[in-house]
């Protein structure tokens, strides 16, 4: 049986619980917040499971094969390090930390003592993100032209990093698993409104080799919740809503046509057809994603959302940073 620990029971670290206790040959044998109420509401519920505030007492027991870091991102690279160093498999919160150094540094160690890192990247384990990846694999759209993502909400502003490192990664994951390419440069503009120095908005740009532009806003200053993200294509249009509750994807058949003329100009059509909403799987995302855990754990395999995967990620969101703290200068990505 896999046992796991989990290191931060605050916003998402219950979810992860969750879902480590209710699969089958799996032991949630420790959780370890430094705050008593959190400690409290966890010994509550799963009264089999040993509470601590010393993450060191799950990562000196040898009987724990996996590491769950659920905890601020600015403590992802030291406890991320900890966990590797004692020979641990890691499942860490996105992103995998706030600096490529760190972050190369990380998927170094891992190959060194042969563990790996799983980031949180969930919506890679999402059915309308998968079916979106398919639909562009089949060249469904045609051509793709550009990305025009948007995920606000009012809150929850972060401590200790901007809403480029933690709304961001979500469409940047996203993007890069749909197009398996990475971008070549960012920009992107930000803006501080409520706290000085950490910005609360942020529209980023991608620019790929492929001519795609992917344009991301994000903000924790919206009067409403939005998950939302466009992908036109030359021979069709898709909207996923990933809060629409019945039709997450809808196809658009629409389009622009050119019609050549007689001396060399081309003259513009519009087409209109169906919409469609294709039939998606009922998974929860968490639970495939703690289960890829727990199978590179036992097969000694690579999960979906690796260190190299994780480490891509990091070079987006630090270009897009250093381009918001130069006024949307364009920042070449390191590949």
């Amino acid at each position: 049986m896999i046992q796991i620990g989990v290191i931060g029971y605050g916003y998402w670290g219950p979810n992860l619980a969750r879902n480590f206790h209710e699969i089958q040959d799996c032991k949630l044998k420790y959780i370890c917040d430094l705050n008593d109420k959190n400690l409290n509401n966890a010994k509550t519920r799963y009264s089999d499971t040993i509470v601590t505030k010393n993450h060191l007492d799950i990562l000196q027991d040898k009987e724990i094969n996996g590491i769950v870091v659920a905890t601020p991102v600015s403590t992802h690279y030291k406890l991320v390090k900890e966990a590797l160093e004692h020979y641990k498999d890691v499942l860490v919160e996105k992103p995998l930390c706030n600096s490529v150094e760190q972050a190369k540094e990380l998927v170094e160690l891992a190959k060194k003592r042969n563990r790996n890192i799983l980031i949180s990247h969930t919506f890679l384990y999402s059915p309308p993100v998968i079916e979106m990846k398919n639909i562009l694999n089949r060249k469904h759209l045609g051509e793709v032209f550009y990305i025009d993502s948007s995920r606000v909400n009012l809150g929850l502003f972060q401590p200790d990093v901007s809403v480029i490192w933690d709304l961001a990664p979500h469409d940047v994951s996203i993007i890069a698993y749909w197009l398996d390419e990475l971008p070549d440069h960012v920009s992107c503009h930000a803006q501080s409104f409520i706290r000085k120095d950490i910005h609360e908005v942020a529209y980023i740009t991608l620019f790929f080799k492929s001519k795609v532009l992917a344009h991301i806003h994000t903000s924790w200053l919206a009067p409403s919740k939005l998950r939302r993200t466009v992908v036109i294509g030359s021979d069709r249009m898709v909207i996923y809503d990933d809060i629409d509750p019945a039709e997450k994807i809808k196809i658009f058949d629409k389009g622009v046509v050119r019609n050549p003329e007689t001396f060399g100009e081309f003259q513009l059509s519009y087409r209109s057809g169906d919409i469609i909403s294709p039939h998606l799987q009922a998974i929860e995302p968490l639970k495939a994603e703690c289960c890829d855990f727990l199978d590179c754990i036992q097969k000694r395999k690579a999960p979906k959302s690796d260190a190299a995967f994780g480490l891509r990620v990091v070079k987006i969101l630090a270009a897009a940073e250093a381009s918001a703290r130069q006024e949307g200068k364009i920042i070449k990505i390191d590949q």
